[in-house]
C-alpha cells in the first residue's frame, strides 16, 4: 500500500470519534497534536496497575520499570541511535536548558555559539543567556524577505572559536525544512557540534537521527502524538565530554547525565505508544517486517507524501492573496504544512471567526518573535497559523480554504 489509508489513521485516534469535537477541523497540530489510542491505552494502565516506584521485585514495580526500558529502547531504535543516547525529560525547553548549563561549564570564555533567528524561543533563548558567563554568540539569520537560512552564511561565521551551531530542523512558522545533514557536515568540518531543535519536524515523521548526522536533537513527544515530555538525543562522544548536570551518582548512565529531575515513570512508559503507533501503520500498510529504523522511515515517507499532497493546494490557495503573506515557501515538498500567514490585522481575531466556521487555529507570536521580527511581522500582530499533520482529511482541507475565502 502505498498511500496512507486515513480512514484506518483517524481510528487510531479516539479524538477523532469524540461527540465535544465533532463537526471541527484541527488546524493547530504545530501546537500539539492529538494523542494516538496506544500512548492513552499504556498511560491509562500505568496509572491504574502500575503508578508505584519502578524498579523493584515486586510484579507491578517490575512490569512499570520494563515499559519504561522498552519505550526509550524501541524509541531510540526508531531514531537510529543507541538506547542510552536517548534521554526523557519535562519538556524540550527544559531539556535545552539543562544542556545550555552543561555546555556553560565546559565552553571557555570567549569561546562562540552559533544561533539562529529562525529559532523557537526554547532553542534560542538557553544559548543566548550564556552570553552573560562570557561565551560569544553569533546569529546565523534568515533572510527577510523569505525566511530562509543560507549555508554560505553559516560558513562565514565560523571559525575556530566556534563549538556548538543551534538551527531547527524546521521553525515552527517559516516551516522550510533545512538540510540538517549539509548542515552539520559544515559545522563538524570546522570543529564545532551541532544541536537541532526537531519539535516543528518530528510530528511530521520521526527522523533518523543517526543518519542525518547531529550530536544533539530535540523533540516534544505530545506533538508526535504522545505524552508531554522532551526526548532528546546526544550522541555518546559529546555526552560523555559534557559535565554531568544529575546526581553525581548517575554520572556513569548516558541518558541520567542530562536530566537532573527524577523522570515521570507513566509518561515516560506511555511513550512506548508512539512506537506501537508506528508499528500500526507500518503492519497495515505492507512495510517492512523487521528494522525498527527502517519500519520507521517507510512511515516517515507515508506520512509526508500524504501531507505534501494536502499542502499544496493550501498554499495554493493563500499564496496570491493580496491581502496575506505567506512565510516560507510555497513548494509544499520544501516544507512542513505549518502555514503561518501575516495579514494586515491582527491575527488572533481572525482566528476567533474561524473558530466559528469549525476550524481550530492560532493567532499570535508562537513564541517565534525572533523569526516574526526578522521577517518584518510585528510580533503585537501576530500570524495566523494553519498547521496539520498526516491524520488531517482532505474534506478538512477544502473545509479550511473556504472558510479563509469567507474571512479573508
Amino acid at each position: 500500500m502505498t498511500q496512507l489509508d486515513i480512514d484506518f489513521v483517524r481510528a487510531q485516534f479516539p479524538a477523532f470519534s469524540e461527540p465535544s469535537l465533532a463537526g471541527q477541523a484541527f488546524f493547530e497540530n504545530a501546537g500539539g497534536s492529538y494523542t494516538c489510542k496506544p500512548v492513552i491505552d499504556r498511560l491509562t494502565r500505568f496509572y491504574t496497575q502500575r503508578k508505584v516506584q519502578p524498579y523493584a521485585p515486586y510484579e507491578a514495580s517490575r512490569l512499570g520499570g520494563a515499559e519504561m526500558d522498552e519505550a526509550r529502547a524501541r524509541m531510540a531504535a526508531i531514531l537510529g541511535v543507541e538506547t542510552d543516547e536517548l534521554s526523557f525529560g519535562p519538556s524540550t525547553t527544559q531539556n535545552t536548558y539543562v544542556l545550555a548549563q552543561a555546555f556553560r561549564q565546559w565552553m571557555k570564555p570567549g569561546e562562540a555559539i552559533i544561533v539562529t533567528d529562525q529559532d523557537h524561543e526554547a532553542n534560542s533563548g538557553p544559548w543566548r543567556r550564556l552570553a552573560d558567563a562570557g561565551l560569544e554568540i553569533r546569529e546565523w539569520c534568515i533572510n527577510p524577505d523569505t525566511g530562509h537560512l543560507d549555508t554560505d552564511d553559516l560558513e562565514s561565521l565560523l571559525d575556530e572559536k566556534v563549538r556548538l551551531v543551534c538551527f531547527p530542523h524546521c521553525s515552527n512558522v517559516v516551516g522550510e525544512i533545512n538540510p540538517v545533514t549539509e548542515i552539520t557536515a559544515i559545522a563538524h568540518a570546522a570543529g564545532a557540534f551541532v544541536c537541532v531543535d526537531g519539535v516543528s519536524y518530528a510530528p511530521h515523521g520521526f527522523p533518523n537521527v543517526g543518519e542525518l548526522g547531529p550530536d544533539i536533537y530535540l523533540f516534544s513527544a505530545y506533538k508526535t502524538y504522545g505524552p508531554h515530555q522532551g526526548l532528546m538525543v546526544i550522541r555518546r562522544a559529546l555526552g560523555e565530554m559534557l559535565p554531568n548536570q544529575a546526581h553525581f551518582f548517575n554520572a556513569d548512565t548516558l541518558y541520567k547525565r542530562f536530566t537532573p529531575a527524577g523522570p515521570d515513570h507513566a509518561q515516560v512508559a506511555a511513550s512506548a505508544g508512539m512506537a506501537d503507533y508506528v508499528d500500526l501503520l507500518c503492519d497495515h500498510h505492507g512495510g517492512p517486517a523487521s528494522g525498527a529504523t527502517e519500519r520507521a522511515k517507510f512511515v516517515h515517507d507515508l506520512m509526508r507524501a500524504r501531507e505534501v499532497a494536502l499542502l499544496q493546494p493550501l498554499l495554493d490557495a493563500v499564496k496570491e492573496r493580496n491581502a496575506v503573506r505567506l512565510i516560507g515557501p510555497s513548494e509544499a515538498d520544501r516544507r512542513a504544512p505549518t502555514v503561518a500567514l501575516s495579514l494586515n490585522r491582527e491575527a488572533a481575531p481572525v482566528a476567533e471567526e474561524l473558530a466559528a466556521h469549525g476550524i481550530m487555529a492560532g493567532g499570535g507570536d508562537f513564541y517565534a518573535v525572533r523569526a516574526l521580527k526578522a521577517t518584518g511581522v510585528d510580533p503585537a500582530r501576530g500570524v495566523l497559523r494553519l498547521s496539520f499533520t498526516h491524520y488531517t482529511s482532505r474534506a478538512e482541507i477544502d473545509k479550511l480554504i473556504d472558510a479563509l475565502d469567507d474571512i479573508l
